[in-house]
């Protein structure tokens, strides 16, 4: 018995068979290999930048990565973000980032450390539980220089929400502290070696409320550039320049800063804008704007060289403004509201007299006044509309 070849459609009809089961296992195979990690990834920048470090919350276990190689995994957020800070490139000469994905807690008593061309991205909020004493922080640097804190939301009760002591080239870019006491949200000094000054020192936008004490404080910076300062129910200032030089304010935005206390919205103390022996104007304030608190702007401790070009203080103290034992201070170069309470220009017998004051383009409402005790040597009032009591 012959057998007949099979027709061509039979054929046909096998060979699709045969590539369908051979495309089906290849699907399997390739689901099988493109299947999601059981981890998270290496992190991911919340500003569009390049991310070379990262610390990433994946449920209860936080994961620590250098570039895309996992470095650490477990509990701690604060681990993770110092690993893999620790993590990137040793002897680095440009800035390397570190992103943080994730929201977590950290003790008061403890700090995240920044070295030298370091930029820390916090893409969710870091809270800070409990108390600490000495230099501990939520992000801390000394000694280093080019570092960055692009963004971060803390909450909290910091010691100080960001320390930053002997440092020169930094930057602070977007910066929200929403405390519930503590100390100090953003401290910048040189009491590492006063010999010399800070240097470079710029804060993009910071918003600070419920700090048990200042929202930001510097001392002995030369060269600070600042755009916003926002500051709610602070416990003393919302601005201190401390030995402070070459400076450049945009706002101060404050609002119950120091309430029952001297301290004001802005103020500038122990020889801030004192350049060796004279007082060019070299503090340079676009706008200062409060509300309630202890003052509006404080001049104090023979400081100087200051220029505010708007103010708008509403019922901020018995002393709106105090211009104590102060030099080269111009106030409302734009012009001004004041509400109420006494603008002081007084003098302690203790330090150098006050001494060239300006005060122009004032308006003074429900009972505002200028009060000049003791005199002034240099004092120019024009265009004030209110009551002024000279000496």
């Amino acid at each position: 018995m012959t057998t007949e070849p099979l027709a061509p459609r039979t054929r046909r009809t096998r060979a699709r068979a045969a590539f369908a089961g051979l495309a089906a296992a290849a699907v399997a195979v390739t689901s099988l290999v493109l299947a999601p990690p059981s981890h998270a990834a290496p992190g991911t920048s919340c500003t569009g930048s390049t991310v070379h470090g990262s610390a990433v919350q994946d449920g209860s276990t936080w994961r620590a990565y250098r570039g895309s190689t996992q470095v650490w995994s477990g509990s701690d957020m604060l681990t993770a973000i110092n690993t893999a800070i620790g993590a990137l490139d040793a002897g680095r000469t440009s800035k390397q980032r570190v992103v943080v994905n994730g929201s977590g807690t950290m003790s008061a008593n403890a700090r995240i450390t920044l070295p030298s061309y370091t930029t820390l991205e916090s893409c969710g909020t870091i809270h800070v539980s409990g108390s600490g004493s000495g230099n501990v922080a939520g992000v801390y640097a000394r000694g280093a220089t080019d570092v960055e804190v692009a963004r971060l939301a803390l909450t909290g009760t910091p010691v100080y929400g960001i320390f930053l002591r002997n440092v020169d080239n930094v930057r602070l870019r977007d910066i929200d502290m929403r405390l519930s006491g503590g100390g100090i949200g953003i401290r910048v000094d040189n009491h590492g070696d006063t010999s010399r000054y800070v240097r470079n020192i710029t804060i993009n936008n910071a918003y600070v409320s419920g700090a048990g004490s200042h929202a930001v404080e510097t001392y002995g910076v030369d060269g600070l550039t600042v755009g916003t300062i926002t500051a709610r129910n602070v416990g003393e200032s919302g601005l201190l320049l401390n030995a402070t030089i070459n400076a450049t304010i945009s706002l101060v935005d404050a609002q119950n800063a120091g309430s029952g206390t001297g301290y004001a919205a802005f103020r500038i103390a122990n020889r801030a804008g004192r350049i060796g022996s004279s007082y060019p104007t070299n503090i340079e304030v676009g706008t200062v704007k409060a509300s309630g608190g202890g003052r509006g702007v404080f001049c104090v401790s023979e400081s100087g060289g200051l220029r505010i070009n708007k103010v708008e203080l509403y019922r901020t103290g018995n002393n709106p403004v105090l211009i104590e034992n102060c030099t080269n201070v111009s106030l409302a170069t734009s012009g001004g509201t004041i509400q109420g309470g006494d603008v002081r220009l007084a003098a302690r017998s203790d330090m150098s007299a006050t001494r060239d004051i300006t005060l122009r383009n004032l308006k003074l409402t429900d009972g505002a006044r200028i009060v000049e005790k003791p005199c002034v040597s240099n004092l120019v009032i024009s265009n004030v509309s209110g009551t002024v009591v000279r000496c």
